[in-house]
């Protein structure tokens, strides 16, 4: 299975079909190096902008929003294999209503 990861390009070199970014949290104290990414395939970014990762390869040019929302995914992955189930709903803040059963298994469910 390959999982995207949300990285936020620091430099880019549009020219070579590279940019140097960062993961998701961004942050500014963060002291290792930025990765390398090929972005051929999403065309020319900017500094600031967040792109989705699979494989060292940007695939598309996402929202601030979107790159969140990504995150907090992987952390709440990434907590459930440790064990700690504390704190998803905070994580899946965006899922804001009860997840519905899709029309054929609603019917099987109530023997309809």
């Amino acid at each position: 299975m390959c999982v995207g990861i949300p990285m936020q390009v620091v430099l880019a070199e549009n020219d070579k079909g590279i940019a140097h970014c960062q993961p998701w949290p961004a942050d500014p104290q963060n002291e290792s190096a930025p990765a390398v990414i090929d972005i051929r395939l999403v065309g020319h970014t900017g500094p600031g902008e967040w792109l989705l990762v699979f494989l060292g390869a940007a695939r598309e040019i996402i929202s601030a929003q979107r790159a969140q929302q990504t995150g907090q995914a992987l952390q709440a992955l990434q907590q459930i294999g440790a064990g700690d189930t504390s704190g998803l709903n905070e994580l899946f803040a965006d899922l804001d209503r009860e997840p519905q059963l899709p029309a054929h298994l609603r019917a099987a469910a109530t023997g309809e």
